[in-house]
């Protein structure tokens, strides 16, 4: 695995030496959900903007919703914006290296804090995230399992397979993501270039591909999209937009679902009737 990783791991800028606890945060948060391609120019310009929590926590919520731009799942966003207060509150200013610690930040979880103490700290902890366990999945117990989301009990098993070296675990760790990310993909997986071909208990048993328990999301029509919209508009306004502007977006029963849902998800505010802005944006005069 260590071998293939130094082969074939694609460059990416948070993996480099020089990038600091907050990148690697900051990527963790970016890449749920979202493909490495969209996040690469975003993470680049926040970095470029915020290199440190503290530069963003000095600024609104609302400027971290709108510098998310369309990497989509914006409460991602104010998730950033309070582990960076509390950052700059709780520990001065630095990233904590520890999962007891990372967890305690505001929206971190479980695989978020393991990917932050092993990647940016070389922790020896398991990480798993969807790539890692459908490697897991097909290479130890040969079964593919589409879309199941990581447990307490597949990080667990993954513990048994780190190397003692914590260096080389946090090392192997972002291996085996790398694994499924380019060979052992979720469709068509490549496994003539497999380092594990012969190892491998799903191979051997014929590569089955499984039935996902969870269908795939749809965008068109749905009210994520209609949400998108919503805060497409705010973002390009410099204040407040009237509620009848943001109701295009969609039907006008589902943009109202959706505004309310943005105003209970705290990614929209209203002071005033009938118009609306991003948190900590200038209100109407």
């Amino acid at each position: 695995m260590l071998e293939f990783y130094d082969r074939h791991a694609r460059d990416l800028p948070w993996r480099g030496p020089s990038a600091t606890p907050w990148g690697v945060l900051v990527s963790e948060v970016m890449l749920q959900q979202t493909p490495v391609n969209r996040v690469l120019p975003v993470w680049t310009q926040w970095l470029d903007r915020w290199p440190r929590p503290a530069d963003l926590a000095a600024e609104s919520a609302g400027e971290a919703i709108r510098a998310w731009g369309r990497l989509g799942y914006p409460r991602r966003a104010l998730r950033l914006h309070g582990a960076a207060t509390a950052i700059t509150a709780v520990h001065g200013g630095a990233v904590p290296a520890t999962v007891e610690e990372l967890l305690q930040l505001p929206g971190i979880g479980e695989y978020t804090a393991r990917a932050v103490a092993a990647f940016a700290f070389g922790a020896r902890v398991p990480v798993v995230d969807t790539n890692v366990r459908r490697v897991l999945s097909r290479v130890v117990r040969g079964v593919d399992e589409p879309r199941a989301s990581a447990t307490a009990a597949d990080r667990l098993e993954m513990s048994a397979y780190l190397p003692e070296d914590p260096a080389t675990a946090a090392r192997f760790s972002v291996a085996v993501m790398e694994l499924g990310a380019l060979r052992c993909t979720a469709v068509r997986p490549d496994c003539e270039r497999c380092p594990l071909l012969g190892r491998c208990r799903w191979q051997r048993a014929g590569s089955v591909a499984g039935v996902a328990k969870r269908p795939v999301q749809t965008w068109h029509g749905t009210d994520r999209q209609v949400r998108g919209r919503i805060l497409a508009q705010l973002r390009a306004a410099s204040g407040p937009v009237t509620e009848l502007d943001l109701l295009a977006a969609g039907p006008p029963d589902q943009s109202r679902r959706c505004l309310s849902s943005l105003l209970a998800d705290g990614l929209v505010e209203s002071d005033q009737p009938g118009w609306y802005r991003l948190p900590g944006a200038p209100a109407r005069p």
